[in-house]
């Protein structure tokens, strides 16, 4: 169909049996998507307006939910739920890598070796691997780098930290936290992005910088003269907050980090096998 044939009332007629579906979600992401193609081609001198523009306004929007996410007060809930957990071993370190470094979830289950300096203690997550595109340097704390020296064992000859138990030379798949929680009784109440909500709630209501909060949480700031102030100037102030991120998730944890000790690590490994 010749695009410049194409009118808002064949649009809507093309979104209105997904829309009675109720994927309004899809419904809204696909008048998106026309919309940008329609603008593309005005760009181009192709059609001289875009004719799509509020197409959506017509089409039922998807209720707006906010990712589920524990409270600060929940912390030891959740510590619990992991200690007595019966999950794989590299799953549990997965979990405990999500919300010790608060990396989004498909950057802690795409953790390579590679990216790790176990010396200057820092994961550097390279651009391609980050939503925004962006180099982010996370701090090690001490427990976030005892998980590495647990898991070592499962995975320090292959390239990934958390390899997918069935295709090893690839990465766990993203949702492995999701799914582990799931099981937990956790389905309701929190989600692997919900960790850095739980962080972020945490830290900001213990009065710390937060900028610094932010940057290590790898929020972009808009502005570029500031976001390159953070990237320089906050990582030490990130340093800190790890750590004390860290110790008040240990001080909340029973019998999780009984796997971080070297003596009871053979005993975990031999219950994964």
């Amino acid at each position: 169909m010749p695009i410049k044939e194409i009118t808002a009332p064949i649009a809507i007629q093309i979104l209105r049996p997904v829309e009675a579906q109720g994927k309004l979600e899809m419904v809204k992401r696909c008048g998106q998507l026309m919309n940008e193609v329609m603008n593309y081609a005005v760009n181009s001198g192709l059609i001289d307006f875009n004719p799509l523009v509020g197409i959506n306004k017509v089409i039922r929007k998807p209720k707006v939910t906010h990712l589920r996410a524990m409270e600060p007060d929940d912390i030891k809930e959740l510590m619990q739920a992991i200690a007595s957990a019966n999950i794989y071993f590299g799953t549990r370190c997965l979990i405990e890598w999500q919300l010790h470094t608060m990396v989004r979830p498909a950057e802690a289950a795409g953790t390579k070796w590679c990216e790790i300096d176990i010396e200057k203690a820092v994961w550097v997550i390279p651009p391609e691997r980050m939503k925004m595109n962006r180099e982010h340097k996370v701090p090690l704390t001490k427990q976030a780098l005892a998980i590495l020296e647990a898991v070592r064992p499962l995975s320090g000859h292959l390239e990934h930290v958390f390899p997918s138990r069935y295709k090893y030379r690839q990465a766990t798949d993203s949702e492995t936290i999701n799914k582990a929680l799931g099981r937990m009784g956790l389905r309701n109440k929190t989600t692997a992005h919900g960790f850095r909500s739980l962080a972020s709630t945490t830290l900001n209501e213990k009065g710390f910088h937060p900028e610094a909060v932010d940057a290590a949480l790898a929020h972009v700031e808009p502005n570029k003269i500031r976001a390159a102030y953070k990237r320089t100037t906050y990582f030490k102030k990130r340093k800190k907050i790890m750590q004390w991120w860290s110790d008040h998730i240990s001080k909340h944890a029973i019998g999780s980090y009984q796997f971080f000790d070297r003596k009871s690590l053979s005993e975990a490994l031999i219950q994964t096998k």
